[in-house]
């Protein structure tokens, strides 16, 4: 990986070389490996520097503590996690599907496969995107549907999803442009794209900075608020229709960012911090992850 000094800071976005420093961060989660986040002042979007390559990034989800990859663990808070999630699960289901007649879904960044599970129960036809071969094993043990290899996103058919979801996955991705290009070309007419991702400008964000797990580099590459969502999609045929929230995320990602600093009490200090971060939210809107609803 080169070091920052030696990258070219312009926004992978939009190419404007108008960014600055927005914080200095480490990799709180693994390798405690320091990063920068920059700000484009043009589109509003934050993006990790510098971004390890295809080659390099792997290492940096190699953990045990790895949640979204791991299945049937022991322990008080995994436990947790599991009871929440399936919760979420039919929340985000009924979020997604509001308003759609049942059809053809796609996931990208569909992990072990817990979605397309609880979209396959209420009768879609599902395909996963999954880079891990671990989460796609077990992904493919539990549901019928096909799970590809992100390559293979460029092969699918054109308009050939009513659905397309990705649950905090594009803060991961890359080539944004690309994946925007694949988006607009594989949901029908008529089609939704749903996109959850960490909000920088909630109040969780703002009072743990540097700490704040959801920054997570460098898994994350790029860190979104409504208005660098908004001018990513202004000159796209995808147009924004809704924006929700997903409410238990603040009290998780307060959680993590209590342990990341190495505070007492973390999940009682985490909940009390993502209970202020999510009245706040209340009033600004600004929850900690925000669900963004578009439609061709």
């Amino acid at each position: 990986m080169k070091h920052t000094n030696d990258m070219n800071k312009n926004c992978p976005w939009c190419d404007s070389e108008k960014t600055q420093m927005h914080l200095w961060v480490k990799d709180l989660f693994l390798t405690q490996e320091p990063f920068e986040i920059y700000e484009c002042l043009k589109c509003g979007l934050l993006f990790t520097e510098p971004r390890p390559d295809v080659n390099s990034i792997g290492k940096y989800y190699q953990s045990e503590e790895y949640y979204s990859h791991q299945e049937n663990k022991n322990g008080f808070i995994p436990k947790i996690y599991e009871s929440v999630k399936r919760v979420n699960l039919r929340h985000k289901r009924k979020l997604a599907t509001k308003g759609l007649k049942v059809g053809t879904m796609l996931e990208i960044g569909c992990g072990v496969g817990d979605f397309l599970h609880e979209m396959e129960q209420k009768g879609w036809n599902c395909t996963g995107i999954e880079p891990s071969k671990e989460a796609k094993a077990i992904a493919k043990n539990r549901v019928k549907a096909n799970i590809l290899n992100p390559d293979e996103l460029a092969s699918l058919e054109d308009e050939s999803f009513d659905l397309i979801t990705m649950w905090h996955v594009l803060e991961h991705v890359d080539n944004l442009k690309e994946e925007v290009t694949h988006l607009q070309r594989l949901l029908k007419k008529g089609g939704r794209l749903v996109l959850a991702l960490p909000n920088y400008k909630s109040a969780d964000a703002e009072f743990y900075r540097e700490y704040w797990a959801a920054y997570d580099v460098p898994r994350h590459l790029n860190h979104f608020c409504r208005e660098s969502i908004n001018n990513i999609f202004k000159n796209t045929k995808l147009k924004l229709k809704k924006t929700d929230k997903l409410v238990w995320d603040a009290y998780y990602i307060s959680y993590m960012s209590e342990k990341y600093k190495n505070h007492t009490l973390p999940l009682l200090k985490g909940a009390l911090r993502g209970l202020i971060s999510n009245c706040k939210a209340q009033k600004s809107g600004e929850w900690s992850s925000l669900v963004y609803v578009l439609e061709c």
